[in-house]
């Protein structure tokens, strides 16, 4: 049995589904993945594990009817060609373009994975952006009806998709507890001296990380010794942070800046607290990763992040977009140091029953037929 894997992000096949394919290949699959412009170390990672890596000409971002129709023409020709007999996609264009292209190619068992809705989704439809929702509504809607099954992040999104009539009521849908993370290898941490917050983003408005700058500026009025880091990369993306925003954080001394890392541990060990104040997400991997290694989380009460923390009892749940609550909340652990070590005690507790990355995907290869409930 063969399984083609199709993904919008190289790097995302070994930070977000090496272990799925580890699996796959523990219950006796030939795994097949493509992507656009694969990596040289994210090629060989999977070569190791004979997994067949194809590239594909698919952009990530945007829509462009012509190139879009190149991909979906390269990905039925890529299909018809390895005959795979199942299909599995992630994030937007994957998803609807690989579905697209499965149903021409007759791949027998398809399978949609949404791990979050994206700039279309989040903030007002209005102009431009509204005018991308309905196209990607549309798209979605044709897309979706070719899958077997189609497994959200959270309740919220598979919500939202029977509203917009993405989704019918006969549809096949599950909720799967995010990409799940190995908590063997993000293990627990020792807190450092004084409070650190940390936040981990690709730098969009929507991931909140103006929010964490402006809230960062006011605690830091009152507690100036408290350190804020950031963790990520601008993104090529219509809400892409500029360049000089983030620099004037950085030289106002607010925000001290670690660039793109591909280990993330180092930053979650030298931190007290996670923040995300992202508008939406679909579970967010970041969280769970700061979870697993005992830390209070601070994010958001919105869909994808308000699953993962229990307020009160891993860490604090704030309004969307509110920078005084937000920097308030901050205050608060920066008061009372005791809840950083009690609610991270109680995060790590909760990556280990809710997130462990196995049970998530033992759970997924189940619904998909893969393996039996008593394999799992």
């Amino acid at each position: 049995m063969k399984i083609l894997i199709v993904a919008g992000y190289a790097e995302s096949l070994i930070r977000f589904r090496f272990e799925l394919i580890k699996s796959l290949i523990a219950s006796g699959y030939e795994v097949c993945v493509a992507c656009p412009e694969v990596d040289p170390d994210t090629e060989a990672k999977l070569l190791q594990k004979g997994v067949s890596v194809y590239d594909i000409p698919l952009q990530r971002t945007g829509v462009n009817p012509v190139s879009d129709t190149q991909a979906l023409l390269a990905l039925v020709k890529l299909m018809r060609g390895i005959k795979p007999d199942v299909f599995l996609a992630y994030t937007i264009k994957p998803v609807i373009y690989g579905l697209l292209a499965a149903g021409l190619a007759k791949v027998p068992k398809r399978f949609a994975l949404i791990t979050g809705l994206g700039y279309a989704f989040t903030g007002k439809a209005v102009g431009l952006r509204g005018g991308i929702r309905k196209i990607v509504q549309i798209l979605y809607k044709t897309a979706l009806n070719k899958a077997d099954v189609v497994f959200f992040q959270n309740p919220d999104d598979k919500r939202l998709f029977k509203e917009l009539g993405i989704t019918n009521s006969a549809a096949e849908t599950r909720v799967v507890n995010g990409s799940g993370v190995d908590i063997s290898q993000y293990s627990m941490a020792p807190l450092p001296a004084n409070p650190v917050f940390l936040l981990i983003a690709r730098l969009l408005g929507d991931k909140g990380v103006r929010e964490y700058a402006a809230a960062a500026k006011i605690v830091k009025q009152k507690y100036p010794e408290v350190s804020f880091n950031l963790v990520g990369w601008i993104d090529e993306n219509p809400d892409a942070i500029q360049r000089q925003e983030l620099d004037a954080w950085v030289s106002e001394g607010i925000i001290d800046f670690k660039g793109k890392l591909s280990d993330v541990r180092p930053a979650i060990a030298e931190s007290s607290v996670y923040v995300l104040p992202s508008y939406r997400e679909g579970t967010p991997r970041t969280v769970l990763e700061a979870m697993a290694m005992g830390r209070a989380v601070i994010t958001t009460d919105a869909p994808g992040c308000r699953e993962t923390v229990d307020d009160g009892v891993n860490g604090r749940l704030v309004p969307v977009r509110s920078v005084n609550q937000l920097a308030d909340t901050m205050i608060e652990f920066v008061e009372k140091t005791d809840l950083i070590l009690k609610y991270g005690e109680s995060s790590r507790n909760i990556a280990e029953q809710k997130y462990d990355v196995h049970k998530v995907n033992a759970y997924m290869l189940k619904e998909m037929g893969i393996v039996n409930e008593t394999n799992c």
